[in-house]
């Protein structure tokens, strides 16, 4: 059977149809890239961040907590020794 020549047409549908594959597959190819470059970036800000917070000094709030928590902590074992019974002297 004898092949029949495509039409000027057909041509340009079929030129535009592969165009347009080709740059559809660019376009997502690109998404993709960008998704895990955005990725890789947000885990190194986490990391910076996450170092930068262990590294920084206490601030003056945090420090205050602490020591309301401390002098909490020794009202309570305060309160637990004057429970105890005596202990008996030295020997």
């Amino acid at each position: 059977m004898e092949k029949r020549r495509p039409t000027p047409g057909q041509l340009q549908d079929a030129v535009r149809e592969t165009v347009e594959r080709t740059v559809q597959g660019a376009v997502d190819s690109a998404q993709e890239t960008r998704s895990k470059a955005q990725d890789m970036v947000d885990d190194v800000v986490k990391g910076v961040r996450g170092a930068i917070e262990d590294a920084r000094p206490a601030t003056g709030d945090e420090l205050r907590e602490v020591q309301t928590e401390l002098a909490r902590v020794v009202d309570r074992l305060d309160a637990i020794e004057r429970r105890l019974p005596p202990s008996p002297p030295p020997l």
